[in-house]
């Protein structure tokens, strides 16, 4: 079998997918995803640094779609599409991709699928924006639409503030993405999603309200109630994941909201605080679900 990595090359996610890959007999090679090359008319069709033709690839991992300009960003979810055109297993799919690194397009999944997840007002217009504001009731979150990790988020209570967030983001030509501010006590919940299970969970403390171990929260192993369970699971299965980490807060009066499904999550911090070894888990599920070319 033939398996490759598109993330960067002796990355913490990608020697662990290698190790775990490697304990199965198969050795995958790695390519950032910036050095794909496409072509039409000719072959090899779809290349990336080296000349092998991936689509001769039974499955890549995508681990890592950085930023970069639209041009770019679309360039490389249509490679995806076409690979996975050609017979290679995408995971997570191209289209998986769309849906999660996309906050409004996951909130809306989410919602359609009846999930509960805060209100959401998503405009491109400063006026509407700040109607926004005090719709949500003047706390709110401002995301960057495409973004991870907590980057470029930020939490806004004061309509001065407001005002002068908004018309920045409007040089920029920015899409305002405002999002009820949920409290919740600078703790949050992720659980890992791999196929048909939650593989390992852990609740994470941030230092402030935001709760992302890339931004400086501890984590602690958490054993999902039945409730969460089944509401990550739902999540998943609304934006078509292969494997997610799936973000959920405890609501004030009991219940639980879906903030975020992250279509290319990390684990690290999982691993630390679980003990789990989700490379391992996710070779074990794509090996054992793969079906032959």
């Amino acid at each position: 079998m033939k398996i490759g990595i598109l993330g960067q090359p002796r990355g913490w996610h990608t020697t662990a997918l290698q190790q775990a890959l490697i304990q199965r007999g198969i050795q995958a090679s790695c390519f950032p995803i910036t050095r794909l090359t496409g072509r039409v008319g000719a072959r090899p069709r779809l290349t990336a640094d080296l000349e092998d033709e991936l689509a001769r690839y039974d499955a890549l991992f995508v681990r890592t779609i950085p930023g970069g300009s639209l041009e770019q960003i679309i360039f490389r979810v249509d490679a995806l599409h076409r690979l996975e055109n050609a017979g290679v297993r995408v995971i997570n799919s191209p289209t998986a991709i769309e849906r999660t690194v996309d906050k409004y397009y996951t909130s809306t999944l989410l919602e359609d699928a009846g999930l509960p997840t805060p209100r959401t007002i998503v405009s491109e217009q400063f006026d509407q924006a700040m109607a926004a504001f005090e719709a949500l009731g003047r706390d709110v979150v401002v995301k960057p639409l495409f973004g991870s990790e907590g980057r470029g988020m930020v939490r806004v209570s004061d309509p001065d503030v407001a005002y002068r967030v908004f018309r920045a983001l409007e040089l920029g030509r920015s899409v305002y993405y405002l999002q009820e501010f949920v409290p919740h006590g600078h703790e949050d919940i992720r659980l890992f999603v791999i196929g048909p299970r939650v593989i390992a969970a852990m609740k994470r403390q941030g230092q402030t309200w935001k709760t992302n171990v890339a931004q400086g929260a501890t984590a602690v192993a958490l054993i999902p109630d039945d409730e969460l369970t089944t509401m990550a699971l739902r999540a998943a299965r609304a934006v078509k994941t292969d494997y997610a980490g799936v973000d959920i807060l405890p609501v004030a009066g009991g219940g639980y909201t879906v903030i975020e499904v992250n279509g290319i999550p990390g684990w690290h911090g999982l691993r630390r605080a679980t003990g789990v070894d989700a490379a391992e888990h996710l070779v074990s599920y794509v090996l054992e679900s793969q079906n032959p070319r």
